[in-house]
This record gives structure tokens, C-alpha cells and sequence, in this order.
């Protein structure tokens, strides 16, 4: 059975950075392409950013610059890092696994991230 855990999340201050991590368990995971996801509040969820097993990433066009995705096989773990955040970036963070782009799942529990003064 396949398993994804999101760490990481918590309150920052805008401007700050966080870093969140997903581990997954139960999968050939040097295999899979893995995504971030987010879902604000009263939002629907939207891709963040996602990465190949050979490494290619790609983000939403509105967070170029700020986020960063990376994985580290060794670890079965994908990571968000995430940089100059601002009140919009508030919402629960979920990663998933994804096959052609789209989720394949099955999702973690999310991580919350607030960013608040």
C-alpha cells in the first residue's frame, strides 16, 4: 500500500521561507513523477509544482522564482522549498504521486502553511 507523508507546514510571517517534505513509502519511488498541490481556503486544489524521475520540473507560472521542487531517491522525498511567501501561498500542501501530468495519488494528509503577521 502506497503512502505519502507531507512535513514541514507551519505559521511564517510574510516574506519567510518554509520547506516542506513528503516521504513516500510503499513505492518504487525513483520511478514516480511526484507533484505538490495546494488547496487555499474556499480554493479548489491546484498543481504548485511537479518533478520527473529524470528531474524536470515544472511550476505554475505565478510561482516561478519563489518555489522550488526537489527529490532525493535515497530518501523516497520530495521537497518544496518555498521563498519570499505571502499571504495568497496560505493553504494546506498535499503531494501525490502523478502518471501524464495528472494526480495518480493516493494523497497525503496536506501540510498547513499560513503565512500571517
Amino acid at each position: 500500500q502506497v503512502q505519502l507523508v507531507e512535513s514541514g507546514g507551519g505559521l511564517v510571517q510574510p516574506g519567510g521561507s518554509l520547506t516542506l517534505s513528503c516521504v513516500v513509502r510503499g513505492s518504487i519511488f525513483s520511478l514516480d513523477a511526484m507533484g505538490w498541490y495546494r488547496q487555499g481556503p474556499g480554493k479548489g486544489r491546484e498543481l504548485v509544482a511537479s518533478i520527473t524521475s529524470g528531474l524536470s520540473t515544472n511550476y505554475v507560472d505565478s510561482l516561478k522564482g519563489r518555489f522550488t521542487i526537489s527529490r532525493d531517491n535515497a530518501k523516497n522525498t520530495v521537497y518544496l522549498q518555498m521563498n519570499s511567501l505571502k499571504p495568497e501561498d496560505t493553504a494546506v500542501y498535499y503531494c501525490t504521486r502523478l502518471i501524464r501530468g495528472l494526480p495518480f495519488g493516493p494523497w497525503g494528509q496536506g501540510t498547513q502553511v499560513t503565512v500571517s503577521s
